[in-house]
């Protein structure tokens, strides 16, 4: 008999072009040969080019749509992907506390897409900080997002440094032609994940798929660090052969070979 794929619950918004969201979730989770559930906070209308409009469902649907996988299939890992209130939020942490407390999470703090509008608000803000990122196994910011969590444009790495949880730090420049994602948090020495930079505008739903990969290398029983690491290996191959479709920041290349990662 084979065995069981890992369970990932996915507790984010719908993306009609597929390229971000709960349907790049469930392609890298697919990638990965985990089983992927999902909760939906959201409903979009986007593409490559823009978010024309957002309509939230209500919390409760969105509690109950997380209890009816947790209490039946039961899950492995949790991801948490794009929220667009406050209340949505606590709604999503009060049930993690309630219900999953000891499933490793994944929140990816999404704060708008790659096309630049903004998701939450500065109360949204607040209680993301104060509610689920300290439940959080690891949060995966952009340096964008980490200094809007903590409001720290002079030094944002040393502030992530202190923080009780572990955070990935992505898309940092590093030294030439290199970008880096930043591993690190109290008490651990900060570890750099770095590859080429890709000179491309398709990177549509990069933060969707990283932090996806992860949480199913935690579903998995893989370590922190090689989940992390073959989560960015699995995104630099993704962008690298992205189809190119649409006029804006198109989707990348879910369709991975995870074994030949290095």
């Amino acid at each position: 008999m084979s065995q069981k794929p890992a369970r990932v619950l996915i507790v984010a918004g719908s993306d009609p072009s597929g390229g971000a969201g709960l349907q790049a979730d469930i392609k890298t989770a697919s990638a990965f040969g985990a089983y992927a559930m999902t909760a939906v906070t959201a409903i979009t209308v986007q593409d490559t080019v823009t978010v024309y409009a957002v309509q939230e469902l209500p919390t409760r649907l969105v509690r109950d749509q997380m209890l009816a996988c947790l209490r039946d299939i039961g899950a492995d890992a949790i991801k948490t992907g794009m929220m667009t209130s406050a209340e949505m939020i606590a709604t999503v942490a009060d049930t993690i506390a309630a219900y999953a407390k000891d499933v490793p999470l994944v929140v990816d703090p999404v704060m708008g897409p790659t096309s630049g509008e903004s998701f939450l608000d500065d109360q949204a803000i607040r209680v993301l900080k104060a509610r689920l990122l300290p439940l959080a196994t690891i949060s995966t910011p952009n340096l964008a997002e980490a200094t809007k969590l903590w409001d720290d444009r002079r030094d944002v790495l040393a502030t992530a440094q202190l923080q009780k949880n572990v955070v990935l730090i992505t898309g940092m420049q590093a030294e030439g032609n290199r970008i880096t994602d930043m591993l690190m948090g109290a008490g651990m020495e900060p570890k750099a994940f770095s590859s080429d930079r890709i000179d491309t505008q398709h990177t549509h739903g990069t933060g969707c798929a990283l932090s996806t990969a992860i949480a199913c290398g935690l579903a998995q029983g893989v370590a922190l660090d090689e989940s992390v690491r073959r989560a960015h290996d699995f995104v630099h191959q993704a962008i690298r052969t992205a189809p190119g479709f649409g006029r804006g920041h198109g989707p990348l290349n879910h369709r991975q070979e995870t074994s030949r990662l290095p």
